[in-house]
């Protein structure tokens, strides 16, 4: 079984199988371990069970992605099974293959990335240009995280695997205003 992790938003969600929760949290770092394990016993499935966790890296929130990756690599290490990295984009274009996505950084600015662009950093005037470029334009609402099982097993499947880091598009807020 694979489950499926996403800390990059303000909640929590969890996906084992054709199960799907998305918690509301106040912190992130108490809640994840509790709300993990209340989701696996609700499943009926314990951690032995699992072969490999997929982890969301990104674009999202800095805290949250380093919190989801460093829980899924501990869980990777201690039952000795892979860790597979997800960007939102992945989870966007499984369910919309011929889109452009532009997230919106929250700092007047947008992720984007789609089958002709890379992911990347773009101003709003740059978007409304190459948008155009695919018949549709999604990002503005949350990504299905359903998506994320099968994702995780093409890449197992094809071997490749690559290491979960976080996705950063930018320099953080500290490395910008370094001086």
């Amino acid at each position: 079984m694979i489950l499926i992790i996403n800390t990059s938003g303000p909640g929590l969600e969890f996906v084992l199988g054709n199960h799907y929760k998305s918690i509301s949290v106040e912190k992130q770092s108490v809640a994840l371990p509790i709300e993990c394990e209340k989701f696996m016993n609700e499943c009926g499935v314990k951690f032995c069970d699992l072969t490999a966790v997929g982890v969301v890296v990104g674009p999202g929130s800095f805290t949250g992605i380093r919190l989801g990756i460093a829980y899924a690599k501990g869980l990777g290490m201690g039952l000795n099974i892979p860790v597979v990295p997800i960007n939102a984009f992945e989870l966007y274009l499984a369910a919309t293959p011929d889109a452009f996505v532009a997230i919106d950084s929250g700092r007047g600015d947008f992720f984007v990335a789609s089958p002709k662009t890379d992911p990347c950093v773009m101003t709003i005037d740059e978007l409304e240009t190459r948008q155009m470029e695919c018949p549709r334009t999604v990002g503005h609402r949350p990504f299905d995280l359903r998506y994320g099982p099968d994702i995780v097993q093409k890449k197992l499947d094809s071997h490749a695997i690559e290491p979960a880091v976080p996705m950063y598009l930018r320099p953080s807020y500290a490395e910008e205003n370094k001086k």
